[in-house]
């Protein structure tokens, strides 16, 4: 699981580690003595198979490398280093006796940072070293600083997305408690939907659109599916007693006010997927797989997906919450009656594979259910 915490990488300090890589030991025990003096910590390996073990059990913070080695040469040595990711950025440095100018450019171009002709002026090797371990200490806080900032970056953007959706179930659970549903309907449904999305996901349905980041927008934004119902009448919406049609229909708005709510917003943020999730929810939950439902008599594919699902999940809760116009069903009775029909509630509302899917997570709608039913 990652780390939210600020990560802080090796940064060099003095002594600086130094690994001298030449097989002229005179050579190099005189440069050791050089650098010693000058506060650098020194080792050394007389062969590139001595070098690229000592690199890989602890990597310095520089490579002085000769090009003529007993094994192999030292550009074949610098391109194995290049290759390792957990090496790649310590800085190689050439010293060599080879002079031509196809070898200093060969040198570069399999990774050393420079190259220094033999016989050489120390205080130019310092000087150079110094450049080169400079640049890599400002290197390593310049990514230290941007992974700081990643983080702390991702944890203000999730401290925003939390309140953000605390805020629209604080407004989900104030438009469900105006007919007298509690603020755990939307929990369940959160859970209801998230569920049947995993399971069509398994089934290998909709492998197009069911991903990651479907599931956790299905999730967050199907507390919206009703917020439309705050533009209807108190004396229809708490109305205990059987609707009229003409009061049904004044109901039937609550979807596209619920839309056109969420469709001001994406005015502003016209690319966030979770409100153009909401829209879709909002208008299109109410839509049947036959054609029946409304407010656009959709049918089949044209139901948006996120509705189709919410649409299941949405039934069984009203089937097995008490109403002040129906009884609250068991769950056996709800899954006969989401399988089978009842009259008014009909398999041929719900897109097949919803509900197909449907009988093999049951034992987990009626757990979500019986843990939030109040």
């Amino acid at each position: 699981m990652p780390n939210d915490r600020p990560i802080t990488p090796t940064i060099p300090t003095d002594p600086a580690c130094i690994l001298i890589v030449d097989d002229n030991e005179e050579c190099s025990g005189a440069l050791s003595t050089l650098l010693t003096r000058r506060n650098f910590k020194i080792r050394t390996a007389i062969t590139g198979a001595q070098a690229l073990a000592s690199v890989n059990s602890d990597p310095p913070d520089l490579i002085l490398l000769d090009v003529n080695l007993p094994d192999m040469d030292g550009y074949s040595v610098c391109a194995r280093l290049k290759e390792d990711i957990r090496l790649r950025d310590v800085p190689v440095l050439f010293v060599s006796g080879k002079a031509e100018t196809f070898d200093v450019i060969r040198g570069f171009q399999c990774g050393g940072v420079d190259y220094v002709i033999k016989p050489f002026q120390f205080e130019e090797l310092a000087a150079r070293m110094r450049t080169h371990l400079n640049l890599r200490q400002l290197r390593l806080e310049l990514e230290s600083n941007n992974r700081n900032l990643q983080v702390l970056v991702r944890s203000q953007v999730k401290e925003i997305s939390d309140s953000q959706m605390a805020t629209i179930l604080a407004l989900s659970n104030l438009v469900d408690s105006r007919d007298g549903v509690t603020g755990n309907h939307i929990l369940r449904i959160q859970e209801f939907c998230r569920s049947l999305a995993v399971q069509l996901r398994k089934r290998g349905y909709f492998e197009d659109e069911i991903s990651d980041s479907f599931i956790s927008n299905l999730f967050h934004a199907s507390p919206l599916h009703d917020i439309g119902k705050v533009g209807i009448p108190d004396r229809i919406l708490l109305k205990p007693g059987r609707l009229t049609p003409e009061e049904f229909e004044e109901i039937k708005k609550h979807t596209v006010i619920g839309a056109q709510t969420l469709e001001a917003v994406r005015s502003r943020y016209p690319n966030n997927a979770f409100i153009n999730m909401g829209i879709v929810i909002a208008r299109s939950h109410h839509e049947y797989h036959n054609g029946a439902g409304y407010p656009d008599g959709l049918a089949g594919a044209a139901i948006p997906l996120p509705a189709r699902i919410l649409a299941l999940a949405d039934q069984y809760d009203a089937l097995r919450s008490l109403r002040p116009y129906k009884e609250a069903f068991t769950h056996e009775r709800t899954c006969e009656i989401l399988l089978r029909g009842d009259g008014r509630t009909l398999p041929a509302h719900f897109d097949p594979a919803v509900l197909g899917v449907f009988p093999e997570i049951a034992d987990d709608f009626a757990w979500i259910y019986d843990s939030r039913a109040t």
